[in-house]
């Protein structure tokens, strides 16, 4: 098993350098592909601030990510949950916070943390602290 960096994960999607993207087709082809949460959050921040990736796209990308027979995500079922919802239009890094919380109750003063998908009862108990 080898482990993807962020700049593999975007060039994947972006297609911006072919030289890239045939050794990231030639990596994943030869080897199963770890891929952190950490390089997860890394990679919605690049494709959404650099390259102006829509949330469609980005959720269509994780969600193969998922899929894959060869490629193992740190915490998967976690990041579904959080990518279900991202799909809500909760913020990706708050919910990917949110998921890995496990049985720890998140405290925050976002108001708006992930507030559609914890008014809906999707997620797990929240606490937002007033000032």
């Amino acid at each position: 098993m080898i482990a993807f960096d962020t700049n593999l994960l975007v060039r994947a999607v972006v297609a911006d350098d072919p030289a890239q993207v045939a050794i990231v087709k030639q990596l994943i082809m030869q080897d199963s592909v770890f891929i952190s949460r950490t390089v997860l959050l890394e990679t919605e921040w690049v494709l959404r601030s650099v390259y102006r990736k829509s949330r469609a796209e980005i959720l269509d990308f994780f969600r193969a990510l998922l899929e894959v027979d060869n490629t193992e995500v740190e915490n998967s079922i976690e990041v579904g949950y959080a990518l279900d919802w991202y799909d809500l239009g909760a913020d990706f890094a708050d919910a990917l916070h949110l998921a890995v919380c496990g049985f720890a109750v998140l405290h925050t003063f976002d108001k708006g943390f992930c507030k559609t998908a914890s008014e809906a009862g999707l997620t797990p108990p929240i606490v937002v602290l007033v000032e």
